[in-house]
């Protein structure tokens, strides 16, 4: 069974930067798109970016310019990194495996002065 595990969640001040890590279990990770989701108490879970299994990027028009989505296949790796970071990306972030629909456990960023 894959697990996900999400790291780098944190305080940081408006303006500021965030990196986010999601390490899988298993030999699936290098097959599978993989997605950055995002959700704040009383609304939809949403998605911040993904990555397909042959790299290719997308972003939510929010993330857009701001956030940078990479994986490293060969560490079973994937990574959000965010910059730019504004109070309204405030949100328990989640990593998502298409292959499966795994998620993992989610990481609290907070964006507050």
């Amino acid at each position: 069974q894959v697990h996900l595990v999400e790291s780098g969640g944190g305080l940081v001040q408006p303006g500021g930067s965030l990196g986010l890590s999601c390490a899988a279990s298993g030999n699936d990770f290098s097959r599978s798109g993989m997605g950055w989701y995002r959700q704040v108490p009383g609304k939809q879970r949403e998605l911040v970016a993904s990555i397909s299994s042959g790299y290719v990027t997308t972003y939510a028009g929010s993330a857009r310019g701001r956030f940078t989505i990479s994986r490293d296949n060969a560490k079973n790796t994937m990574y959000l990194q965010m910059n730019s970071l504004k109070p309204e990306d405030t949100a328990v972030y989640y990593c998502y495996m298409y292959r499966g629909g795994v998620w993992g456990q989610g990481t609290q960023v907070t964006v507050s002065s």
